[in-house]
């Protein structure tokens, strides 16, 4: 059980309102972490309205964004965010096999920027301060700076709420685990 209430739409004004339910409309099943932003009004817009705006303007090719979320998350062992992204990335070309092995060394089906990607996530999340610069300029090779600081945004956001969720402990929207166990992840994580 969460550490602090839902608060639901009708708490809401008009304009946080819309935002709250735009999210849940056209963003997925993320309704309880919703709903706890929402205790911090100006947290819903800006934070919920820029994940709405990046969705919008789709800069990141929406696997490699899910190769860095999954990996961060993996990595923090966020089971609320893995369980959410592990079907978005199978649904976006990873395997099932790949979502479950993805920080490993060797994963089965990923090429070289999926590599690139994931890699990238686990220097930002682990050893930010020492991220060099070779690692850019293959970054460069495959990836304007525009998808290059947005995609180091999203690692570096995934981290935050890695740590949101798990500290205030967001409960599990009903089917979000039977989504992931149904795209073929068999990963385990708490259904709290």
């Amino acid at each position: 059980m969460a550490r602090v209430r839902n608060i639901e739409a009708d708490e809401l004004v008009d304009a946080d309102r819309t935002i709250y339910e735009r999210y849940a409309r056209d963003y997925g099943p993320f309704m309880n972490q919703v709903r706890v932003f929402a205790h911090r009004p100006p947290a819903l817009r800006h934070i919920m309205g820029l994940l709405l705006e990046f969705a919008d303007e789709a800069v990141l090719n929406k696997r490699y964004l899910e190769i860095a979320l999954v990996t961060v998350s993996k990595l923090n062992q966020c089971d609320y965010c893995v369980a959410h992204h592990a079907p978005r990335a199978v649904s976006h070309g990873l395997a099932p096999g790949a979502v479950e092995s993805i920080i490993e060394k060797h994963v089965d089906s990923f090429d070289e920027i999926d590599y690139l990607v994931r890699d990238y996530a686990v220097a930002v999340t682990n050893d930010w301060n020492r991220v060099r610069d070779d690692m850019f300029e293959q970054l460069r090779q495959h990836f304007s700076e525009e998808q290059i600081v947005e995609l180091t945004l999203r690692i570096s956001l995934c981290g935050f709420f890695n740590r949101f969720n798990d500290v205030l402990q967001i409960d599990m929207e009903p089917g979000v685990v039977e989504d992931m166990i149904a795209s073929g992840v068999a990963t385990q994580v708490a259904n709290r």
